[in-house]
């Protein structure tokens, strides 16, 4: 199997047209190929620096995820920190867990961010959310977002062999005119659920509107909402 390592997009997109078949940190794909075969070629993107950016607002698709530290959003940087082992966290990479895995990990914390992504495809760059990403599973190249007001994140013990344990990730967002965003997003089982309420300085409930979502809905996940929701409104009023 020829590894191709490009270090340009243009490099990049001339390989994917060869064929050649991403593979992150070839966490989720060796184990197939020592079974069914390997391909001719493989890419990865860990020399490309569109895919290697990480920053407050922005995260390469390529980036191990235990390279996600407090530079980014808590919601994120928790997220990542609760994926598998510390071998694998240093393996495994964005772009693998959000259009590789199905349990997709951070795409709950990436949801409640409301990010958007850059990828690559045979016929170019450009931008799309992430529904097309789970999807399509294009070739990401990076993740952008807007940094919240603050956000929250918790993912419970699982079973062993048992359904992916759940995940509630929230995040408080400021638009103009004094308004607030609320984003909640919910791991049950290989579903992700989301919620958002939009609310004014003065509103006394801003968990009614969510209360009333398929999110809330999902087998302990209200309680959380709810007290993460609760953290996240006093923590903006402290600020």
């Amino acid at each position: 199997m020829l590894v191709r390592l490009p270090k340009t997009v243009s490099e990049a997109r001339e390989y994917l047209t060869e064929g050649a078949v991403p593979i992150g940190g070839a966490t989720l794909v060796w184990a197939t190929w020592q079974s069914d075969g390997f391909p001719e070629q493989a890419m990865s993107l860990r020399e490309l620096p569109q895919a290697n950016v990480i920053g407050p607002e922005e995260l390469g698709g390529a980036v191990v995820l235990s390279r996600i530290d407090d530079r980014m959003p808590y919601v994120l940087h928790a997220a990542a920190k609760a994926v598998g082992t510390g071998a694998v966290r240093r393996a495994a990479t964005v772009g693998g867990n959000l259009a590789g895995s199905a349990l997709r990990c951070l795409l709950p914390a990436a949801l409640v961010l409301e990010a958007r992504a850059t990828v690559l495809a045979p016929h170019g760059v450009y931008e799309t959310d992430l529904a097309e990403v789970t999807a399509k599973r294009p070739l990401l190249l990076s993740l952008r977002w807007r940094a919240p007001v603050a956000s929250a994140y918790r993912k419970l013990q699982g079973e062993a062999s048992g359904e992916p344990p759940l995940v509630v990730a929230t995040a408080l967002h400021t638009d103009t005119g004094g308004r607030h965003r609320l984003r909640a997003a919910v791991r049950h089982g290989y579903d992700v659920l989301t919620a958002t309420t939009t609310f004014g300085p003065d509103a006394a409930h801003p968990l009614d509107e969510l209360r009333e979502t398929s999110a809330a809905d999902a087998p302990g996940a209200w309680d959380l909402i709810t007290e993460q929701v609760t953290a996240l409104l006093a923590s903006a009023r402290d600020d």
